[in-house]
């Protein structure tokens, strides 16, 4: 019986490896979402002398709403192949600037990330009011404020967890 249990863990943990596919992906995908912010990038530089400054802010908005999500990518590619999948060798200096990233904190970035990218483009909607109806706007503030509120309640939560793992009393 031992030994079945041995190769059902062997099998369990092994199976960790399937991830990296995932992970490979999203390089893909932000390989592709690279070259479509060139492209986006290349349409605002083209246009700099003919766009007024609204124009100008909400093409900048959306450069940085792209970065954002791009960062958020290799957030959740780096942080969940090291988490799920495998450490990075330590003594390699192009992996120094991950720092640790336990699940907790990787969930309290991404809720960050998320609420940003959400600012960003509440933004938008707000400096083009006139091609919004009320409602619609309501329900993008509405999901934006839930998308707040699920990052502070994940930091509260973040901070409960390391208090009581510190000894501390709650």
């Amino acid at each position: 019986m031992k030994s079945l249990e041995l190769v059902v863990e062997r099998i369990i943990l092994s199976s960790r490896w399937i991830l990296v596919v995932f992970y490979i992906g999203l390089a893909m995908a932000l390989a592709v979402y690279a070259v479509s912010f060139g492209f986006k990038f290349m349409k605002v530089a083209g246009n700099v002398f003919l766009l007024d400054e609204g124009e100008m802010i909400l093409a900048m908005l959306g450069l940085i709403d792209a970065a954002l999500v791009a960062s958020l990518i290799v957030m959740v590619m780096i942080s969940g192949y090291e988490n799920f999948v495998s450490r990075f060798d330590e003594s390699e200096d192009d992996v120094s600037f991950i720092g640790k990233l336990d699940a907790g904190s990787l969930k309290i970035k991404v809720a960050s990330s998320i609420v940003a990218i959400s600012s960003i483009h509440l933004l938008q909607v707000f400096l083009n009011v006139n091609q919004y109806r009320d409602g619609q706007i309501m329900w993008l503030t509405a999901m934006h404020l839930a998308f707040v509120v699920s990052a502070v309640m994940l930091g509260f939560l973040e901070q409960m967890m390391k208090k009581s793992k510190g000894g501390d009393k709650i």
